[in-house]
C-alpha cells in the first residue's frame, strides 16, 4: 500500500512509519521540518505547513491508499490539532482516500462503572496535560460532525510509553483498556502496530476505537 502519514517526525508518527516500512508499504513522511527523518531510508519526505496552507493536504494526499494523521500541535499550540485535523480529514474526503487519525484517551470512560472519562474524572488527569486532552476532545467532536470523509480514530489508552514491540494489544471501543493491574498502557511500538493493523484491515468508517496492553508492562517486557 501506498500510505502518507502526517507528524510523521512525532513519537507516534515515527513509530508509524516504521512499522510501515517493516511491513514493505511505500511511505510517504510528511511534517513541518522532515529533517530529522534523514536517518531513515526508502520514503518520501514531504515540508508542509498544514495551518498556513491547509488546502495543500488534497493534493499530498492524492494517489494513496491511506492518508495516517498521526500531528500532534508543540506545548502551547494544543488547540490547533483541531484545525491540523481538520486539513487533513478534508484532504483526504477531496482525494476519495480514507484517513485514520490518532486520537487521545480524553474521552474514554474509567473502567470503574462510574461514567466518568479520563477528562472528567476529579484528580485523573495532571494539569500539564489538561490542555492536549481538551484538544484531543475537541477533536473527536470535530470528526463526528464529519460525513464527507471515510475516517477511523483510534485512541490510546491513558499512557503510552517507550517499551517494546510486541505485537500484542486488545481492542476496545469507549472505555480504557486496562491490565489485570487496572493500568491502562501501551508501548508507541505497539499502539503502531495497532494503527497498521487498522489500516490494513479495515476501510468501513466513521470507526472509533481503542487499544492497550492487557499484561503489566513486566510481563511484556517493558521496564
Amino acid at each position: 500500500m501506498k500510505l502518507i502519514i502526517f507528524g510523521a517526525t512525532g513519537d507516534v508518527g515515527r513509530t508509524v512509519v516504521n512499522e510501515a516500512l517493516a511491513r514493505g508499504h511505500s511511505v510517504t513522511a510528511v511534517a513541518r521540518e522532515t529533517a530529522p527523518l534523514t536517518d531513515m531510508e526508502n520514503i518520501a519526505r514531504v515540508d508542509a505547513d498544514l495551518l498556513a496552507a491547509p488546502e495543500k493536504a488534497a493534493g499530498l494526499i492524492a494517489g494513496h491508499h491511506a492518508a495516517i494523521s498521526a500531528l500532534r500541535p508543540p506545548q502551547g499550540r494544543e488547540s490547533q490539532l483541531v484545525d491540523l485535523t481538520r486539513a487533513v480529514v478534508d484532504g483526504a474526503a477531496a482525494s476519495g482516500v480514507p484517513v485514520f487519525v490518532t486520537g487521545g484517551a480524553a474521552t474514554l470512560k474509567l473502567p470503574d462503572g462510574g461514567g466518568h472519562t479520563v477528562l472528567t474524572a476529579p484528580g485523573f488527569l495532571p494539569d500539564a496535560v489538561r490542555p492536549i486532552a481538551e484538544a484531543c476532545a475537541a477533536q473527536q467532536a470535530l470528526l463526528d460532525t464529519i460525513t464527507g470523509a471515510r475516517w477511523s480514530h483510534l485512541l490510546p489508552p491513558a499512557m503510552l510509553i517507550d517499551g517494546p514491540r510486541t505485537g500484542a494489544y486488545a481492542w476496545g471501543t469507549d472505555t480504557l483498556v486496562t491490565n489485570a493491574e487496572g493500568v491502562s498502557q501501551i508501548s508507541y511500538a505497539d499502539f503502531a502496530v495497532a494503527m497498521v493493523d487498522l489500516v490494513e484491515s479495515s476501510e468501513a468508517t466513521p470507526l472509533r476505537a481503542t487499544v492497550g496492553w492487557r499484561e503489566s508492562a513486566a510481563q511484556v517486557g517493558g521496564p
